[in-house]
């Protein structure tokens, strides 16, 4: 993914007009990543695409108090209201899919925290409404964003993988969460951006529910025949922690690089992308790859959920 972080890039691309080129955003759901959107909203990075928006209000199912001095409004007004015209989710997992629908069906934009949907046709059926009411639908990876990874996709370009290896660990998923390998889609991403399209070979599911544990092991081949095995594993006490082993021709990474703190922060760069889809200031090759990739991430997690749980 290229964002660009001081300015728009230029394209032939057609413009999604408003106004004066403003837009009305609306940000529903309120945890850790709803109110840093809405201080990014509050907070506009100088001469990029986020200078272009503007917050309405906030949505959330509990009664709060304003946040940041942002109001709150129903579920309905944020439909409704002409002078809204995106809406920024950041709910649980489960309740993704009937808020994206729900938007672009209002004939507005769309911003989400990945997955997108918890099975591949829903994700499908989005992008075609998505298409069908000529509507921006983006769907947040900041994971792609971090300097580690950054610096980590130079290091591994032009080297030939052998076999490799990506085991994370974290504390226990949150409730509607989904099945792993959608809560962890993130580390999906890694690998697929990393060494292409893959196939799954197998996939396996430990679990101990009683103890908030579970370990997903998936094991895939990329178009090479090279394998790569993803682990997932969460649980009370694990702290969060990506380990890689990645052997090469040319010898192994079993770390990640060291890489320095940039000063944007990611929901930021995220942010500022979603603002040049707005403005259609990003080439349709660009997020046609970017479409590719992300269905074919839902892809895979599917397939991995099939044959974990033996369907």
């Amino acid at each position: 993914m290229k964002v660009e972080l001081y300015g728009c890039q230029p394209s032939g691309v057609q413009q999604h007009t408003t106004q004066a080129n403003m837009f009305g955003i609306v940000v529903v759901g309120i945890g850790t990543a709803g109110r840093v959107r809405i201080r990014d909203l509050l907070s506009p990075l100088p001469s990029t695409a986020t200078e272009k928006m503007n917050i309405k209000g906030f949505v959330s199912r509990r009664t709060l108090e304003n946040q940041q001095d942002v109001k709150q409004i129903s579920l309905d007004e944020a439909l409704n209201r002409e002078d809204i015209h995106a809406a920024i989710i950041c709910t649980e997992n489960l309740s993704h899919e009937e808020h994206i629908r729900n938007f672009l069906e209002a004939g507005k934009h769309v911003c989400v925290e990945y997955p997108m949907a918890l099975s591949i046709a829903s994700a499908r059926q989005l992008w075609n409404l998505s298409d069908e009411k000529g509507k921006v639908l983006h769907e947040e990876h900041i994971e792609l964003l971090t300097p580690d990874f950054r610096q980590l996709k130079k290091d591994v370009s032009g080297k030939t993988l052998l076999e490799g290896s990506l085991h994370f660990t974290g504390g226990p998923s949150q409730a509607g969460s989904g099945f792993a390998a959608f809560s962890g889609i993130a580390r999906l991403t890694w690998l697929v951006d990393l060494f292409g399209e893959l196939t799954v070979t197998s996939a396996t599911m430990e679990e101990e529910k009683e103890n908030k544990y579970m370990k997903l092991t998936a094991h895939f081949q990329t178009k090479e025949k090279s394998p790569l095995t993803w682990i997932e594993e969460r649980g009370p006490g694990l702290g969060r922690i990506k380990n890689i082993n990645f052997r090469f021709d040319s010898g192994t990474m079993d770390r990640l690089p060291d890489a320095p703190r940039e000063p944007v922060g990611l929901f930021m760069q995220d942010l500022d992308f979603f603002g040049q889809k707005l403005l259609g200031l990003v080439p349709p090759e660009q997020l046609q790859a970017e479409r590719r990739r992300i269905l074919h991430c839902l892809e895979l997690a599917e397939r991995i959920k099939e044959l974990s749980l033996g369907s």
